[in-house]
């Protein structure tokens, strides 16, 4: 590919039909959410050669997911297991998985590794988690992940989109309560979410302040 786009215009446009393409981010959250809690889930609207290189990763954590008309079928069925991560520029692993995917790997059954090779100074929830009492070690752009049996609820606070929703991931299977604050920031990247977890079953209820 190339890094220039050369646009030559018209003098006028002509309609067309546009379908807008999934959002595989989304698609990536509910699969983390249901990584944790275990159970079956059915993803409607869903690209799966959009996300063949999470499919995978999420496949090694013990989550099975399978095409289903237009989406995905999943299962989870036992404690994630634990793996490696490197995030790359497209067609590798996106960057905005990582939050998600440690998120999972918390409560893993041995140690995983994760390597944040697109942006720097992505690790502003580690600290977040950590309070929840995940054990995560930052060393430069890696990470390793020890994972534990269970984490415990607390007060957190999201710094962006995606950090927040990992955060909502560890808060459905943490023990007791957890409260996250910053939650305009996940507005931002979904709608609605907590009335979709709580749909799916998760007791999540927004707080208006």
């Amino acid at each position: 590919g190339t890094s220039r786009i050369d646009i030559e215009g018209v003098e006028e446009l002509r309609a067309v039909s546009h379908s807008v393409v999934p959002d595989r981010l989304e698609v990536a959250t509910f699969l983390a959410a249901l990584a944790v809690s275990g159970g079956e889930l059915v993803l409607r609207n869903t690209r799966a050669d959009h996300i063949e290189l999470l499919i995978e990763r999420m496949g090694a954590m013990g989550v099975r997911i399978s095409p289903e008309g237009d989406g995905l079928w999943a299962m989870c069925r036992e404690r994630p297991h634990a793996t490696s991560l490197v995030t790359l520029p497209y067609p590798g692993l996106a960057t905005d998985f990582l939050p998600l995917l440690v998120a999972v790997l918390c409560v893993a059954d041995g140690t995983s590794f994760a390597t944040e090779n697109v942006f720097a100074g992505r690790f502003g929830y580690v600290g977040e988690l950590a309070r929840m009492g995940a054990r995560i070690t930052v060393e430069d752009h890696h990470l390793v992940i020890e994972g534990v049996e269970s984490l415990s609820g607390a007060p957190v606070r999201a710094p962006d989109i995606r950090a927040g929703a990992a955060l909502l991931v560890a808060g459905l299977c943490a023990e007791g309560t957890t409260e996250v604050h910053g939650g305009e920031h996940i507005d931002r990247g979904y709608e609605a979410i907590h009335d979709k977890l709580t749909a799916l079953g998760a007791h999540v209820e927004r707080l208006e302040t």
